[in-house]
Protein backbone atom coordinates (compact mmCIF):
# COMPACT_ATOMS: atom_id res chain seq x y z
CA UNK A 1 0.00 0.00 0.00
CA UNK A 2 1.05 3.52 -0.71
CA UNK A 3 -0.29 6.34 0.68
CA UNK A 4 0.89 10.26 -0.72
CA UNK A 5 1.11 12.84 2.07
CA UNK A 6 0.29 16.41 0.12
CA UNK A 7 1.22 19.65 1.54
CA UNK A 8 -1.68 22.63 0.10
CA UNK A 9 0.03 24.91 -2.17
CA UNK A 10 1.36 28.58 -1.59
CA UNK A 11 -0.64 29.92 1.08
CA UNK A 12 -3.08 32.90 1.33
CA UNK A 13 -3.47 32.13 5.29
CA UNK A 14 -5.86 35.60 5.77
CA UNK A 15 -8.20 33.75 3.24
CA UNK A 16 -7.57 30.26 4.00
CA UNK A 17 -7.05 30.16 0.06
CA UNK A 18 -4.53 29.81 -2.74
CA UNK A 19 -2.41 32.59 -3.98
CA UNK A 20 -1.97 32.61 -7.54
CA UNK A 21 1.63 31.37 -6.97
CA UNK A 22 -0.21 28.48 -4.93
CA UNK A 23 -2.53 27.99 -7.84
CA UNK A 24 0.30 27.22 -10.63
CA UNK A 25 1.42 25.08 -8.04
CA UNK A 26 -1.67 22.98 -7.91
CA UNK A 27 -1.82 22.89 -11.75
CA UNK A 28 1.89 21.53 -11.36
CA UNK A 29 0.71 18.65 -9.20
CA UNK A 30 -2.34 17.72 -10.90
CA UNK A 31 0.09 17.29 -13.80
CA UNK A 32 1.91 14.89 -11.70
CA UNK A 33 -1.02 12.86 -9.85
CA UNK A 34 -3.24 12.40 -13.11
CA UNK A 35 -1.29 9.33 -14.23
CA UNK A 36 -1.22 7.91 -11.07
CA UNK A 37 -3.93 5.10 -9.90
CA UNK A 38 -5.11 6.51 -6.80
CA UNK A 39 -7.81 4.36 -5.21
CA UNK A 40 -9.53 7.20 -2.71
CA UNK A 41 -8.62 10.75 -2.39
CA UNK A 42 -8.80 12.58 1.25
CA UNK A 43 -8.72 16.59 2.30
CA UNK A 44 -8.72 18.58 5.53
CA UNK A 45 -11.58 20.55 5.63
CA UNK A 46 -9.54 24.03 5.73
CA UNK A 47 -9.98 25.87 2.62
CA UNK A 48 -6.41 26.04 1.12
CA UNK A 49 -6.36 22.34 1.23
CA UNK A 50 -9.14 21.82 -0.71
CA UNK A 51 -8.19 24.24 -3.10
CA UNK A 52 -5.18 22.66 -3.93
CA UNK A 53 -7.10 19.15 -4.05
CA UNK A 54 -9.94 20.41 -6.28
CA UNK A 55 -7.47 21.09 -9.24
CA UNK A 56 -6.46 17.56 -9.41
CA UNK A 57 -10.16 16.36 -8.41
CA UNK A 58 -11.91 18.23 -10.81
CA UNK A 59 -9.37 16.99 -14.00
CA UNK A 60 -10.00 13.53 -12.95
CA UNK A 61 -13.72 13.55 -12.11
CA UNK A 62 -12.97 12.52 -9.17
CA UNK A 63 -14.18 13.65 -5.38
CA UNK A 64 -12.47 12.81 -2.01
CA UNK A 65 -13.38 12.27 1.47
CA UNK A 66 -13.24 15.25 3.78
CA UNK A 67 -11.88 14.72 7.20
CA UNK A 68 -11.57 17.32 10.03
CA UNK A 69 -8.94 15.77 11.63
CA UNK A 70 -6.83 16.28 8.77
CA UNK A 71 -6.81 19.91 9.08
CA UNK A 72 -3.61 22.16 10.40
CA UNK A 73 -3.04 20.55 13.68
CA UNK A 74 -5.36 23.03 16.53
CA UNK A 75 -3.24 21.66 19.75
CA UNK A 76 -1.61 24.75 21.47
CA UNK A 77 1.03 25.57 24.11
CA UNK A 78 0.74 28.44 26.39
CA UNK A 79 3.56 30.72 25.25
CA UNK A 80 6.29 30.87 28.67
CA UNK A 81 6.47 34.68 27.76
CA UNK A 82 3.06 35.94 26.68
CA UNK A 83 1.23 34.15 28.69
CA UNK A 84 -0.33 33.10 25.18
CA UNK A 85 -1.95 30.78 23.72
CA UNK A 86 0.57 29.52 20.38
CA UNK A 87 1.62 26.38 18.40
CA UNK A 88 3.90 23.73 19.59
CA UNK A 89 6.65 24.07 17.49
CA UNK A 90 8.59 26.98 16.26
CA UNK A 91 10.63 27.32 19.64
CA UNK A 92 13.78 28.68 19.38
CA UNK A 93 17.15 26.03 19.58
CA UNK A 94 18.15 27.08 22.40
CA UNK A 95 14.77 26.36 24.19
CA UNK A 96 13.68 23.15 22.69
CA UNK A 97 17.20 21.03 22.23
CA UNK A 98 17.27 20.89 26.10
CA UNK A 99 14.21 19.43 26.72
CA UNK A 100 15.05 15.82 27.10
CA UNK A 101 11.68 14.77 26.78
CA UNK A 102 10.56 16.17 23.18
CA UNK A 103 13.16 13.56 21.50
CA UNK A 104 11.23 10.74 23.48
CA UNK A 105 8.77 9.26 21.13
CA UNK A 106 6.75 7.78 23.61
CA UNK A 107 6.78 10.71 25.89
CA UNK A 108 6.90 13.58 24.11
CA UNK A 109 3.72 15.14 24.90
CA UNK A 110 5.02 14.72 28.76
CA UNK A 111 6.94 17.44 28.70
CA UNK A 112 6.16 21.08 30.70
CA UNK A 113 5.65 23.54 28.14
CA UNK A 114 3.36 20.16 26.14
CA UNK A 115 1.21 19.89 29.47
CA UNK A 116 0.06 23.27 29.69
CA UNK A 117 -2.46 22.88 26.59
CA UNK A 118 -4.34 20.32 25.10
CA UNK A 119 -1.61 19.09 22.46
CA UNK A 120 -1.61 14.89 23.51
CA UNK A 121 -5.54 14.90 23.22
CA UNK A 122 -5.37 16.72 19.46
CA UNK A 123 -2.35 14.31 19.23
CA UNK A 124 -4.32 11.24 19.97
CA UNK A 125 -7.19 11.97 18.20
CA UNK A 126 -5.62 12.59 15.24
CA UNK A 127 -3.43 9.46 14.95
CA UNK A 128 -7.06 7.62 16.44
CA UNK A 129 -8.49 8.23 12.98
CA UNK A 130 -5.15 7.59 10.70
CA UNK A 131 -5.22 3.71 12.19
CA UNK A 132 -8.91 3.63 11.89
CA UNK A 133 -8.55 4.90 7.73
CA UNK A 134 -5.61 2.24 7.86
CA UNK A 135 -8.10 -0.42 9.06
CA UNK A 136 -10.39 0.02 6.00
CA UNK A 137 -7.49 -0.97 4.03
CA UNK A 138 -6.89 -3.80 5.88
CA UNK A 139 -4.04 -2.80 8.22
CA UNK A 140 -4.53 -3.04 12.11
CA UNK A 141 -1.96 -1.40 14.67
CA UNK A 142 -0.74 -3.65 16.85
CA UNK A 143 1.88 -2.07 19.47
CA UNK A 144 4.47 -0.18 16.74
CA UNK A 145 3.46 -1.92 13.77
CA UNK A 146 0.64 -3.04 11.76
CA UNK A 147 -0.75 -6.45 11.51
CA UNK A 148 -1.98 -6.69 8.15
CA UNK A 149 -4.93 -8.60 7.41
CA UNK A 150 -4.92 -8.64 3.97
CA UNK A 151 -2.21 -7.03 1.67
CA UNK A 152 -2.84 -4.66 -1.25
CA UNK A 153 -1.25 -2.25 -3.92
CA UNK A 154 -3.55 0.51 -3.12
CA UNK A 155 -2.43 4.40 -3.46
CA UNK A 156 -4.27 6.51 -0.98
CA UNK A 157 -4.04 10.23 -1.22
CA UNK A 158 -4.13 12.51 1.48
CA UNK A 159 -4.02 16.47 1.13
CA UNK A 160 -3.28 18.35 4.80
CA UNK A 161 -0.98 20.60 6.05
CA UNK A 162 2.60 20.57 7.84
CA UNK A 163 2.07 20.20 11.18
CA UNK A 164 -0.93 17.71 10.58
CA UNK A 165 1.19 15.55 8.04
CA UNK A 166 4.32 14.90 10.88
CA UNK A 167 2.31 14.30 13.50
CA UNK A 168 0.52 10.89 11.21
CA UNK A 169 4.44 10.61 9.98
CA UNK A 170 5.43 10.85 14.02
CA UNK A 171 2.76 7.98 14.54
CA UNK A 172 3.33 5.90 11.60
CA UNK A 173 7.20 5.64 11.95
CA UNK A 174 7.57 6.16 15.74
CA UNK A 175 9.48 9.52 15.69
CA UNK A 176 8.67 12.48 17.96
CA UNK A 177 6.32 14.67 16.82
CA UNK A 178 8.75 17.81 17.92
CA UNK A 179 11.57 16.28 15.85
CA UNK A 180 9.92 16.42 12.95
CA UNK A 181 8.16 20.10 13.16
CA UNK A 182 11.47 21.70 14.06
CA UNK A 183 13.33 19.72 12.04
CA UNK A 184 11.36 18.62 8.80
CA UNK A 185 10.10 20.91 6.30
CA UNK A 186 8.06 20.35 3.44
CA UNK A 187 6.61 22.75 0.70
CA UNK A 188 3.85 23.87 -0.42
CA UNK A 189 2.31 20.88 -2.58
CA UNK A 190 5.32 18.42 -2.31
CA UNK A 191 4.64 15.09 -2.17
CA UNK A 192 5.61 12.34 0.77
CA UNK A 193 5.30 8.67 -0.15
CA UNK A 194 4.95 6.44 2.22
CA UNK A 195 4.66 2.61 1.03
CA UNK A 196 3.93 -0.92 3.41
CA UNK A 197 6.49 -3.19 4.06
CA UNK A 198 5.19 -6.99 4.74
CA UNK A 199 9.00 -8.78 5.41
CA UNK A 200 7.09 -11.09 7.74
CA UNK A 201 3.48 -12.12 6.40
CA UNK A 202 1.31 -10.56 8.23
CA UNK A 203 3.56 -8.04 9.83
CA UNK A 204 3.88 -4.47 7.86
CA UNK A 205 5.69 -1.23 8.66
CA UNK A 206 5.71 1.82 6.61
CA UNK A 207 9.12 3.06 5.08
CA UNK A 208 9.56 6.53 3.78
CA UNK A 209 10.53 6.58 0.24
CA UNK A 210 10.10 10.58 -0.57
CA UNK A 211 9.62 13.47 2.08
CA UNK A 212 8.84 16.61 0.51
CA UNK A 213 9.26 15.93 -3.28
CA UNK A 214 8.38 18.94 -5.26
CA UNK A 215 10.31 17.59 -8.86
CA UNK A 216 6.96 18.47 -10.41
CA UNK A 217 7.47 22.27 -9.68
CA UNK A 218 11.16 21.74 -11.05
CA UNK A 219 9.31 19.78 -14.35
CA UNK A 220 7.33 23.39 -14.77
CA UNK A 221 10.03 25.93 -13.71
CA UNK A 222 7.80 26.76 -10.89
CA UNK A 223 10.13 27.94 -7.33
CA UNK A 224 9.97 26.23 -4.27
CA UNK A 225 7.51 28.70 -2.13
CA UNK A 226 9.69 28.50 1.48
CA UNK A 227 6.09 29.35 3.41
CA UNK A 228 6.48 27.56 6.43
CA UNK A 229 10.05 27.62 7.02
CA UNK A 230 11.31 29.32 10.13
CA UNK A 231 12.75 32.34 9.52
CA UNK A 232 16.76 32.86 9.53
CA UNK A 233 18.70 35.97 11.58
CA UNK A 234 21.77 36.49 9.53
CA UNK A 235 24.86 38.24 11.72
CA UNK A 236 27.19 39.89 10.03
CA UNK A 237 31.03 40.52 11.41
Amino acid sequence: MKILFIRHGDPDYAKDYLTPKGFREAELLADRLENLDVRDFYCSTLGRARATAKVTLDRLGREATIYEWLQEFPGYVIDEETGQRRIPWDFMPGYWTRKPLLYDKDHWFEDSIMQTGDVKEVYQNITKNMDLLLEKYGYIREGNYYRCEKGNTDTIVIFCHLGAQFAILSHLLGISAPLLWQGFFVAPTSVTTLVTEERVKGEAYFRCMALGDTSHLYIGKEPISTSGFFQETYQED
